[in-house]
């Protein structure tokens, strides 16, 4: 297939702007990228696809997000509203996840999976957890990711805070899935689990590990996707645990290293930050989800000026990664009450190039650049700018032009999951009406733990 008369974004270290360009997919993969008029020449045979000026730019990346949590939106929470972070976990999401069967688990992947597409998300790093349906959760999320067509990294979220059968069963649900895929992290799968499903293992958070627990844990896997610090309590506990800090509590245990995610990381000190910087530890921030929580702004620019590996991920918010951008950008120029605080320039450089690398771990082709040999993870965008689109000014029109409501076509794998909006491969009408009754049924089960 040869998409031609595209203004393609490459996303290329020179963030390349080809204004009548052409990319050319040979099966799941880029096989040319250049003018438009060589390579209709050149392959004249392909299928041709006229993009009529639209852009065409990499699939976004999501570096961390909660397929579980898609049925808390229109959720009635009883009583008064929660007063801090601790108290949203306890009364919304842990009784939430556990209200879930393997019904649910589907139904609310289902919906994110539609929603990704439509935005042209079409990497994503999933956290699960379902505390009374954990055995199978995660074949049951890959079964809807390889009917999607999209590309995903997932695990199950271990966790003490349900007692110690809950825990065993959460390592127990990582390592077979893993096994499943042949090696940790392999993309190579098996006759079930396609090249565009990878695992890594999951944690909750620091708070809800037991040492016993983050032994076991550690004994099975060296990379581990973990909540950190995103509210104080977390610090706190790991101070009463062990006289340190969060990062140096889970360091001491072989959770950090260059294949590890660490969420938030918002109330971690310096010495903290220097520890992740040197053992090579990726971070995700969400910020939208911090906002929403309340739970403060994580220290983005020293992060970045430190060459820690910051990426951008949503953390369940919904799966338009130009909203999560643009919320970044604000969020740190209000907290620091300037404007000249992070930047599009910088937002970039954690939404394209370091959730690139984070993804370079899952998979055997690159993804997030628009290049021969890179997997043919494409969007298509109907975005004719009002101003002048270089190389030079292209953060700003990411960031102060495109959202996920451009998305025109969205492309993952070399196969054409949504052309002019219209889905191939979910039904999304069935979708949303089977998520309604499955809703219905998980919130029942949710308000019978008040």
């Amino acid at each position: 297939m040869l998409i031609h008369n595209a203004t393609v974004l490459t996303f290329d270290e020179q963030l390349s702007v080809l204004a009548d360009g052409a990319v050319r997919v040979t099966g799941d993969t880029i096989d040319a990228v250049g003018p438009s008029a060589e390579l209709c020449l050149r392959f004249a045979d392909d299928e041709q696809w006229n993009a009529q000026g639209l852009v065409l730019m990499p699939g976004q990346i999501c570096a961390h997000t909660h397929f579980y949590g898609a049925f808390a939106r229109g959720l009635y929470v009883p009583g008064p509203p929660a007063k801090d972070f601790p108290e949203i976990l306890q009364r919304l999401w842990w009784r939430l996840d556990k209200a879930l069967d393997l019904g649910g688990v589907r139904s609310s992947a289902e919906v994110c999976l539609v929603d990704a597409i439509r935005n042209g998300c079409t990497t994503l790093i999933d956290h699960h957890a379902s505390q009374r349906a954990i055995d199978g959760s995660l074949d049951v999320i890959a079964g809807a990711i390889e009917a999607s067509g999209l590309r995903a990294v997932l695990c199950y979220e271990v966790s003490d805070r349900d007692g110690v059968e809950a825990a065993r069963a959460g390592v127990r649900e990582n390592v077979r899935f893993m096994k499943q895929l042949n090696r940790l992290g392999a993309p190579k799968g098996n006759a079930s689990t396609p090249k565009r499903i990878a695992a890594t293992f999951g944690l909750h958070a620091s708070m809800t590990l037991s040492d016993e627990t983050l032994e076991a844990c550690v004994a099975e896997a060296n990379r581990f996707h973990i909540h950190v610090a995103e509210h104080p309590a977390d610090e706190y506990d790991s101070l009463q645990r062990s006289g340190k800090r969060v990062v140096e509590r889970l360091h001491d245990f072989g959770v950090t290293g260059p294949a590890t995610i660490m969420a938030h990381c918002i109330h971690i000190d310096a010495w903290e930050m220097a520890l992740l910087r040197e053992t090579g530890t990726f971070v995700t921030h969400q910020p939208r989800s911090n906002m929403n929580n309340a739970v403060g702004a994580a220290a983005i620019d020293p992060m970045l000026r430190g060459g820690m590996k910051v990426c951008l991920g949503n953390d369940g918010f919904s799966n338009d990664m130009f909203a999560e951008m643009k919320a970044a950008d604000l969020l740190q120029k209000v907290t620091h009450g300037d404007p000249r605080a992070l930047g599009a320039d910088k937002v970039l450089q954690m939404a394209v190039v370091n959730n690139r690398a984070l993804a370079s771990l899952f998979f055997d082709k690159p993804v997030g650049v628009v290049a021969p040999g890179a997997y043919a993870d494409l969007v298509l965008l109907d975005y004719y700018p009002t101003t002048p689109l270089t190389a030079g000014n292209l953060p700003w029109h990411i960031l102060f032009g495109m959202s996920g409501g451009h998305v025109h076509s969205t492309i993952c794998h070399g196969r054409v999951l949504m052309k002019n909006r219209v889905l191939r491969t979910m039904d999304e009408a069935a979708i949303s009406a089977q998520s309604r009754e499955v809703a219905r049924q998980t919130w029942a089960r949710y308000w019978d733990m008040f």
